[in-house]
């Protein structure tokens, strides 16, 4: 007789108890339960105390006049006496993603050469690169973001001592003063013009890899895709009769007053970001050429190519295949870490959202809540576009 059978010949089914499924399905219901009791117990405390308090919620908050000035607002004009806490929110989402767009592209091009100058068999210039991925490593960010705040910008001259760039910057303790562009009529034609020769860029790079697959020769592509992004959009304003005027900053009794002004505030959040983010970047395109097997480089000079060529074209595409994930993860970093704007008086969401906006709203919940999808939002975008990126260089199986 076979075991688990009885005398008739039949299965015997294993008690609900003994039996793994129906215990697992039994366990994740009481955690499902447990959470939900948990959920509705938070949700009505939270009511009854917004209640007691008599604050409101809802989202109206965002219609009623915020009555504050956020300092820096590059892509909306932003009056105090009229802007609402709805304005404040995407003054504050502009300026996080200009920060955060900006701090990605800065620190990419500094982690990109110090991380090939750590590999650079001239001692000197390998230690150098060395001490400066350390130190900046190692010393916490916020320390950082305070040290160029108040140590560097902070010590530049007054504003009635500006330092004068070929008398058109100006630089003092209020930033950065510069001619501020101001289009006019037909001056859409450069912005078509310059979207057409990035179009005939990528039709160029496209067509010349091809034809070195087909050939074997190379196309001079980035003489020619310059001389595309340069030469177009300048024939097409000279042909509109250069469509662009510049406001300059003019010097009066208060200051400096006019033009374009990059503030310290921003200067040094973007400046302590790069720098810091670029030291962790500096160490995975170290990590990733050195993963490239050496016969890669020995197979492309004995072919002829010098080191520059072998790098560029040999070495680095493979080597993307490793810096770019966890490239990924510093570019999230880089990003959520512009939060620590408010310790040195930045204008981002953090700051003057979650800030100001709550404090003088007091709708705690609602403002916490956007700014969390906010930051959860942008993360999913850029871990989305870097993972297709990953899929569209890694390795084609066969």
């Amino acid at each position: 007789m076979a075991i688990g059978s009885d005398t008739q010949g039949t299965v015997r089914r294993p008690s609900i108890w003994n039996d793994p499924k129906t215990r697992a399905i039994l366990y994740q219901a009481i955690v499902v339960v447990i959470l939900t009791l948990f959920a509705a117990y938070f949700i009505n405390n939270t009511a009854e105390n917004l209640e007691r308090r008599g604050i409101a919620s809802g989202f109206s908050f965002l219609s009623a006049p915020a009555g504050f000035d956020v300092g820096m607002s590059p892509f909306l004009k932003y009056d105090p006496a009229t802007a609402t806490h709805g304005t404040v929110l995407i003054v504050g989402i502009l300026n996080t993603l200009l920060v955060a767009f900006t701090g990605i592209i800065l620190a990419t091009v500094v982690g990109f050469i110090v991380g090939i100058l750590r590999l650079s068999p001239n001692w000197l210039v390998s230690r150098l690169a060395y001490c400066y991925v350390e130190t900046l490593r190692n010393i916490p960010l916020l320390l950082q973001l305070l040290f160029w705040y108040v140590a560097v910008l902070g010590s530049l001259p007054s504003k009635r001592e500006s330092i004068s760039l070929f008398d058109t910057f100006f630089l003092n303790i209020e930033g950065l003063f510069g001619p501020l562009p101001l289009p006019q009529p037909g001056f859409w034609a450069i912005p078509v013009a310059v979207t057409l020769a990035v179009v005939l860029v990528f039709a160029v790079n496209r067509w010349a890899r091809r034809r070195q697959d087909a050939t074997g020769q190379q196309f001079p592509v980035f003489p020619v895709s310059a001389g595309l992004l340069i030469a177009l959009p300048l024939i097409t304003a000279a042909v509109a009769g250069f469509p662009l005027e510049f406001e300059h900053p003019q010097q009066n009794r208060f200051g400096l007053r006019g033009g374009m002004i990059i503030l310290p505030e921003f200067a040094a959040l973007v400046l302590g970001l790069s720098l810091y983010t670029g030291a962790f970047i500096a160490e995975i395109v170290r990590a990733g050429i050195q993963a490239i097997n050496r016969g890669q480089s020995e197979a492309a000079h004995a072919l002829g190519l010098r080191p520059g060529p072998t790098l560029r074209l040999v070495i680095i595409p493979q080597a993307l295949r490793v810096i770019v994930p966890p490239l990924t993860s510093q570019y999230l970093n880089l990003t959520k870490n512009s939060s620590l704007a408010v310790a040195i008086g930045g204008a981002e969401i953090v700051a003057v959202f979650a800030g100001t906006s709550l404090n003088q709203a007091g709708q705690a919940i609602e403002i916490i809540a956007i700014t969390m999808a906010f930051y959860l939002a942008v993360s999913l975008l850029i871990s989305m576009f870097m993972n297709w990126y990953n899929r569209r260089i890694a390795l084609v199986e066969r």
